[in-house]
């Protein structure tokens, strides 16, 4: 499953069911040099080069189901809104 936030596609996407957390990554999950918080509490990581590598989204279902769309505002971009349709793949698989 590939997602698409603003200007950045993740290919390597996994639902932490137990935690309601969303794992999007950008190629193979890998420890990130750096890391931020976002304004809707959620996280981005960079690597060594300061390139967007990875978004953590924090109550993913929680927020679905709370106002039918998640909002994320990755650095330098406005703030996206991902629709349930676009999520549900996601979040009907377990992983990590």
């Amino acid at each position: 499953m590939t997602l698409r936030i603003g200007q950045h596609e993740f290919d390597d996407v996994s639902y932490d069911a137990n935690g309601d957390v969303l794992y999007l990554s950008a190629g193979a999950p890998a420890d990130a040099d750096a890391g931020d918080g976002m304004p809707e509490g959620h996280f981005v990581r960079f690597d060594e080069d300061g390139r967007l590598v990875g978004v953590t989204l924090v109550n993913a279902r929680w927020l679905i189901d709370r106002d039918g769309k998640l909002t994320v505002t990755l650095p330098g971009e406005a703030a996206t809104e991902l629709e349930v349709q676009a999520l549900a793949p996601a979040l009907s698989s377990v992983g990590r």
